[in-house]
């Protein structure tokens, strides 16, 4: 997990000006509260039905030309290393994990200046109409959500913090998803993430990423994926991990919404 892998895009802005002595002065607007809600513009495919077409697809057409972004190229090289070792010392009941599901991991989770998993989520969160088209992370997705699928499968169901310097607004007894690859942890005093607004989360689709991770497992990750659906337990309650949170929701999974499940992979290669 990544030293600020729990933040969303900061809302506020930053307006400067001169005074008439010539010192500069700060004003600082208002932060904008997130929505929570079902996220209905995320890439969201679970490829349910659909892995061996996909993968077909993703060799075939999708990770060549991904790999002509530099941005992409990049980090994906960057995190052969990590991927070779991590694929080597997987454990036995991993098996199923390819290197390409190692270097996923690897590239989500790598931080470092480039940041690469922020403009990776907001593609994730937005940018459903170009899913097929224009989307330039169809591999990354495709490899990050077989990835959790795989581990999730020996591991049931997860109870786990997330922590933010951003404010959301949502209402007890709301479904919503997160609609990103939303990174959390099984220990709630990871403070550095963040005090404004905390989630407690039980989660059943999202997957321990265990010592995969480019830094290993110190933060014991959990990665969800976008298509699980949460239902908003409690706001504001005390919850004695969190006590230094201002907002804290605490959210029960209630499933999976995929509004693009196999959307690609059905469609005839050419």
């Amino acid at each position: 997990m990544k030293a600020s892998m729990l933040f969303f895009g900061s809302l506020c802005s930053v307006i400067f000006w001169m005074n008439p002595t010539g010192s500069q002065k700060i004003a600082i607007q208002d932060e904008q509260p997130s929505k929570l809600d079902m996220a209905q513009m995320s890439v969201d495919d679970m490829y349910s039905t659909c892995a061996e077409n996909m993968q077909a697809k993703i060799k075939k057409m999708y990770f060549a030309k991904e790999m002509q972004s530099n941005s992409f190229r990049n980090v994906w090289e960057k995190a052969a290393r990590c991927a070779s070792i991590r694929f080597s010392k997987r454990d036995h009941e991993d098996e199923a994990l390819t290197k390409d599901h190692m270097q996923a991991i690897c590239v989500y989770t790598a931080g470092g200046r480039e940041d690469f998993y922020k403009a990776f989520n907001e593609a994730v969160k937005t940018k459903r109409r170009e899913y097929g088209s224009n989307f330039l992370f169809h591999s990354l997705h495709f490899w990050l959500t077989r990835a959790i699928q795989i581990l999730r499968n020996k591991q049931g169901c997860h109870v786990t913090y997330r922590r933010t310097n951003n404010r959301f607004i949502g209402e007890v007894n709301q479904i919503i998803r997160f609609g990103t690859f939303a990174s959390s942890s099984k220990e709630a005093n990871l403070t550095h993430f963040g005090k404004k607004t905390c989630f407690k989360i039980t989660t059943c689709f999202g997957a321990y990423l265990k010592a995969y991770p480019t830094l290993g497992d110190h933060k014991r990750e959990v990665l969800i994926p976008p298509y699980e659906t949460f239902k908003i337990i409690s706001k504001d309650k005390f919850e004695k991990d969190l006590a230094d949170c201002e907002t804290v929701y605490v959210l029960n999974s209630t499933g999976f919404k995929s509004n693009l499940d196999c959307h690609v992979a059905k469609h005839k290669l050419v």
